[in-house]
């Protein structure tokens, strides 16, 4: 990983992208000569790639360092009926899959709903199918972690917490976390203060070690939201979300890792997230 603390990038090829090469390829191309060096490639409506596809896309990231990730497809739910899970288990497997032959070494995927049942006995039954999941990966030598991402909405699964004891159970989960959404899913402007974001790293290190902080993997955005959680994402400047009180808790707990934008800006945001970064870190 290059020297910098954190790398950032977007989620989804930036919208600046050229038509030649276009698409997935040429976002990775376009996030080095953007002065980025991550992206997170959005297979988020269903995995269409080919091995000679993955393969150029390898090839590219070899050449220009870029940290890439693969968000997974959206209709993945580890709470899904019993007729449905076989269904959500591929979709996810195959970014897993096709993912690691791309060169991509995280999986980001939101884990699905609580469909009205009480999430205390929704927890167990996701960690039980996510935990078979990493064991076939990992039985096929795919090396790839898998992060359940923190989700907006209060009838998600995805509390920062859930994610957290997928991540304690099973080895080869991390959570992704979204700091957006965690500030969304309390519905009362509260989750965005220099207080309440150490509160959130320190049960982060509580459960997974101060090793976990040197490896994140996090998405942001400016949000719009309820009293019932994320409504929709627009550019920080239209959000009340606090970056620098974010990025002061992140600096004073030597954080490291991967910070992706998911505004509709998309790189804008991005170079503004790493330029304020620059200016608070001191690098």
């Amino acid at each position: 990983m290059p020297s910098q603390s954190f790398q950032f990038g977007t989620v989804g090829s930036p919208i600046s992208n050229p038509k030649k090469p276009g698409g997935s390829l040429g976002g990775v191309y376009r996030i080095k000569s953007l002065g980025l060096s991550a992206l997170e490639l959005g297979w988020v409506q269903s995995v269409r790639v080919g091995e000679t596809t993955c393969a150029a896309i390898k090839k590219a990231v070899g050449e220009t360092g870029v940290l890439l990730s693969i968000h997974a497809p959206y209709y993945i739910n580890l709470n899904a009926s019993g007729e449905e899970w076989p269904k959500s288990r591929k979709r996810l497997m195959d970014a897993a899959h096709y993912g690691y032959l791309a060169g991509a070494t995280e999986i980001i995927f939101h884990p699905g709903g609580y469909q009205g049942r009480d999430p205390d006995e929704v927890l167990p039954i996701a960690i039980d199918r996510l935990a078979g999941c990493v064991a076939e990966l990992r039985n096929a030598t795919n090396p790839v972690t898998l992060r359940p991402e923190t989700m907006g909405k209060s009838g998600q699964l995805g509390k920062l917490q859930e994610t957290l004891e997928m991540a304690k159970e099973i080895n080869g989960v991390q959570p992704c976390l979204d700091f957006s959404h965690i500030h969304a899913r309390a519905g009362d402007g509260s989750m965005n203060s220099y207080t309440e974001w150490m509160q959130v790293i320190e049960l982060y290190e509580k459960a997974l070690g101060e090793e976990a902080l040197h490896r994140l993997s996090c998405h942001l955005s400016g949000i719009v939201y309820s009293a019932k959680g994320e409504r929709h994402h627009v550019v920080m400047k239209e959000s009340d979300f606090k970056l620098e009180e974010l990025f002061k808790a992140l600096k004073v707990s030597g954080c490291k890792g991967r910070i992706l934008c998911e505004s509709p800006n998309l790189e804008e945001d991005a170079l503004l997230f790493q330029k304020t970064w620059k200016k608070i870190s001191g690098g």
